[in-house]
């Protein structure tokens, strides 16, 4: 199984630290830095006691992280508790950011994160991407993440660096888009059109918005199949905690799973492709909508007015979208179906159909399937916490910036 996404920075994807001392240092620095993130304001002692290791220990650990500014005491903890009071720590709301950024079929998306998990800075433009050339669509995203980067500076950020989900497949060197059809790109090196300020990591947005499950997500498995929707459909495989990228890193391309083989064409060569029946744009043909600006809120509000057409539509994409889902289920054994993106907003007029079809079709017990309160920010929140995340899994990388 390949490494996760986060792992960017500055070990290099699926590159360990070195089994020395000073890469036990290093694994320390991360460790009481993910104890603090997840659990705290923590006083020393905590961390101390969570992690084993002994509070002289942690002591040293810890004020290396405040020197690097990426720890800083909150004071005195609350009173009530036995013994000397210690002094509270937590992540810094100053330092290093995740920015995340992503490019959809009619938008450009981009945001800040920092090391608390809170969006600081966000900016969207809608804008139909689709048959242009990468060179403007970059372009554009270029003067967002100025921006956003200018917002986060002002704010005593700076950029850790920057990761870019994209609708379509993504080599392993974690630059070059391979094919996106629903942009008509094909071998596109974004690491040769973004600048080059900080480290620049792209990957698929179904990719990303499991990822974003997985760590913002509440209650989610560590076992489970992500299905997420635009004009495209996209999954992605987390097991153990991990993403399931295949060989070539391709894995999770549901969208182009054929569901009638003598369908019609799909963008990708093939024919019957899931995403001829249960894409956003299918969706609406069927039910003989033209296509606007919100798509998603269109047909959403057609179906709570009780628009026939529309409901039929919705209720034949969850039966396509139950066909393909039941060979995914069948195959991998996944602890849940996770529904992100667009599919969230019509999952009430999806999942009855859906849920019918992986009851009849799937092998075994019937897999539970889930909304993901994320919705189509998934992707965007995915991208921007990998970054953060690098800087969790790696601290002493990174040193606070005067």
């Amino acid at each position: 199984m390949s490494a996760p996404l986060h792992e960017a920075r500055p070990a290099g994807p699926g590159r360990a630290l070195p089994d020395t001392q000073q890469g036990m240092r290093r694994r320390n620095l991360s460790r009481v830095l993910h104890t603090v993130s997840a659990e705290g304001p923590l006083s020393r002692a905590a961390v101390a006691s969570r992690i084993g290791l002994t509070r002289a220990a942690v002591s040293t650990l810890v004020d290396e992280l405040i020197r690097s500014g990426l720890l800083e005491e909150l004071g005195p903890e609350r009173p009530g508790r036995v013994g000397r009071p210690g002094s509270a720590l937590a992540v810094s709301g100053r330092g290093p950011a995740g920015i995340g950024a992503e490019i959809g079929v009619d938008h450009l998306a981009v945001c800040a994160v920092d090391l608390r998990g809170r969006i600081r800075s966000r900016a969207v433009r809608q804008v139909a991407n689709r048959g242009r050339s990468p060179g403007p669509v970059i372009g554009e995203l270029t003067e967002l993440v100025h921006r956003v980067v200018a917002e986060a500076e002002a704010e005593s950020l700076w950029p850790a660096g920057l990761a870019v989900a994209v609708p379509g497949l993504v080599a392993r060197d974690a630059r070059t888009v391979v094919r996106a059809p629903n942009l008509g790109w094909r071998d596109t090196d974004l690491g040769a059109l973004l600048p080059g300020r900080f480290p620049l990591t792209v990957a698929n947005e179904a990719n990303f918005g499991a990822l974003a499950e997985l760590w913002l997500g509440e209650g989610t498995p560590r076992d489970f199949l992500h299905v997420s929707a635009e004009i495209g459909i996209g999954a992605a495989v987390v097991v153990d905690g991990r993403l399931l990228r295949g060989n070539r890193g391709f894995a999770g391309e549901l969208g182009h799973v054929p569901v009638r083989p003598e369908g019609p064409e799909c963008a990708c060569g093939g024919r019957g492709c899931l995403e001829q029946y249960a894409g956003e744009e299918a969706v609406l043909r069927a039910a003989g909508l033209e296509p606007g600006e919100d798509r998603v809120g269109l047909l959403a509000g057609r179906a709570e007015q009780g628009d026939a057409d529309v409901r039929r539509a919705l209720r034949d994409a969850g039966t396509a979208l139950g066909i393909a889902l039941t060979g995914a289920v069948n195959l991998l054994d996944p602890e849940s179906v996770v529904l992100g993106g667009a599919l969230s907003g019509l999952a009430p007029w999806l999942l009855p159909s859906l849920r019918s079809e992986l009851s009849r079709r799937t092998a075994g017990p019937v897999c539970p399937v889930s909304v993901s309160a994320l919705g189509p920010q998934g992707p965007l929140l995915g991208a921007a916490h990998s970054v953060v995340r690098g800087v969790l899994d790696d601290p002493a990388a990174f040193a606070e910036r005067a």
